[in-house]
Order: C-alpha cells, then structure tokens, then sequence
C-alpha cells in the first residue's frame, strides 16, 4: 500500500509539473487571439529595485521587459504603457502599496509578481486589450485583486495565487444601461489554473461579456464562485470546487437581470449545486486549449500557481 501510495504521489507531481511547463512563454484564451500578446517583446531588458525606477520605466513609450527585484513601495499605482513586459525576478519580488493601473493601452504581461496593500492590485480599463496577468500572488488590496471593465478586451489571467481577500476579479463596472453599450462585444476573458484560496467572491463576477471562459481553477473554501449577470454568457469547466456553497450564480446582489452559465466537467466537494441557465458561446471557435482532468487539478494549482513557478532566477 505504501509503494502505491508514493506511486500516486510520483504520478501527481509529474501531472503538475508538464502543466507548468504547458503555460510556457505565451498565453492561453482570449490573450493568445488575434495576434497575441507580446508585452515588451522586441525592446530592451531593464532590471528595477525601486519605486522610481520602476514608474519612469512601465511609463515609457518603448517596448520594454521590466524586471522587478525585491521589495518595491509605491505611494500610488503605477500607470502601465503599451507594450511592457513586468516580471519579478525569483520568488520574492513584491509590489506593496500602488499596484498596475491598466487603461488605454495593449500588449502588456505582467508576472511572477506579489503585489498587495494596493487599492487594486491589477484594474484593467479603458478598451485595455491583449493583457496576460500569470503566476502572480495577489492578496490584502482595498477593492479587486484584477478588475476588468470599460470595454477592455482579450485578456487572459493564469497560474496566480489569489488570497486573504474579499471581492477579487470584477469582468464589468455596473448594472447601468451606459455600461453595457461600452461592455458589449468586449470584456472577453480566460481563466485558468488559478488558486481562488479562501477569497469570498467574484472569481469573477461577470456583466454583459460572452463568452468569459473559467477552465481548470481551484476553488476553495469561498462564498461563491462564479457569478454571471445581465446577459452575460460564462462557461466553467473542469474546475474543482471544495467548501464552496454556491459554486455559480446567475442572480446575484442587486444585478436586475441573470446571465447565461453553462457548467461541464467540474467536480463539487462538501459545497453546493451549481447555478446554470441558458446557452454560451464557445471558446473553441476561437482558441485552443487543453483541459487537464478535473480530479488532478487540486494538486496541479497547488503545486503550479503562484510565485516563482516559470523559471526566472536572479541576474
């Protein structure tokens, strides 16, 4: 039984790990479509260690790969340009106190990065498209953790650890009428293979967007999962939900109208029944992806999201 038993375990890391190596150097969802995305690709690499450093570099015009050493304190967020690559080098580089402001702006990743005590840590808007947050640890902001609203566009959100926090990722501003002109068509978002550890809701909270595409994540011990709203269109598959009493929603809060969720393949431990309603488009007519199975992916996320997963080392 003991040999069995090391067997599994030797069978489990060996899953986790090709799916580390499967999240590789490029996106995969919505990020990935119509040209992908590049962040700084093709620029200069710079090395950061301080606040001053790191605002006059993410807020120039050139392509850029920023790398962030250590422990950075910002009074406030940093304003990202367009085509900007901001990675922490090992596992302990931190952002504490600003976070990235997004807005206006394409092809820009960021990853392998903690960042916390921000208002958000990561807030996406304006028509920002071709963003890809990965491998970050995103916990203790004063609102959402990755917020994306306003008509922004193509974003992709994997492999992060997100923790010790409230209302986490936010697809979609309000309810309001004027919102759903600008969000319409718009605010399409993967994510996959993250860590939901205990925060409370909006893993994500979805209003207008179709289709969001949540594959692969673990869930654990929330309020509730995800939540779609006002005719938006979700589909969630091949996640694990553990301690979650309501793994989806299609009404929520003070939102009017109910969204469309479709749920396939997940697997629900010591939680409730899903909420489903409606028909969503698929994601495949637009990408590929691979589904890891549903009964590995507890162990998979563990082991793979988070800081210091993608092979960067200090210079």
């Amino acid at each position: 039984m003991r040999g069995a038993n090391r067997g599994t375990c030797v069978v489990l890391a060996v899953l986790a790990l090709a799916a580390v190596a499967r999240g590789g150097d490029a996106p995969v969802g919505w990020a990935s479509v119509d040209g992908g995305t590049r962040g700084g690709q093709g620029g200069a690499t710079v090395t950061v260690d301080d606040a001053s450093a790191l605002v006059a570099q993410a807020e120039g015009v050139p392509p850029l790969i920023i790398r962030v050493s250590g422990t950075i304190r910002l009074a406030s967020p940093v304003r990202v340009r367009s085509n900007k690559t901001i990675l922490g080098l090992g596992s302990d580089a931190t952002i504490i106190g600003g976070g990235f402001q997004i807005t206006k702006v394409s092809n820009v990743i960021i990853r392998n990065l903690t960042i916390r005590d921000a208002p958000d840590a990561i807030n996406i808007e304006g028509g920002a498209n071709h963003i890809w947050v990965d491998h970050c640890d995103l916990s203790q902001c004063n609102d959402g953790l990755v917020d994306i609203k306003h008509g922004s566009d193509l974003i992709t959100i994997s492999w992060n650890h997100f923790h010790d926090h409230h209302k986490t990722c936010l697809v979609g501003h309000s309810d309001k009428e004027a919102i759903r002109k600008v969000d319409q068509g718009h605010l399409r978002v993967t994510y996959h293979h993250n860590f939901f550890d205990g925060t409370q809701t909006r893993h994500p909270r979805v209003r207008y967007a179709e289709p969001v595409h949540v594959f692969n994540n673990y869930f654990r011990g929330n309020e509730y999962g995800v939540a779609a709203l006002m005719d938006s269109g979700v589909l969630v598959e091949g996640n694990v939900f553990e301690d979650v009493p309501h793994p989806t929603h299609t009404r929520y809060g003070d939102s009017p109208d109910p969204g469309r969720l479709v749920e396939r393949d997940n697997v629900y431990i010591h939680g409730g029944k899903p909420e489903v309603r409606g028909t969503v488009a698929e994601p495949r007519q637009a990408y590929d992806y691979t589904l890891d199975r549903p009964a590995d992916i507890s162990t998979i996320v563990k082991n793979g999201a988070g800081v210091g997963k993608v092979g960067l080392s200090r210079p």
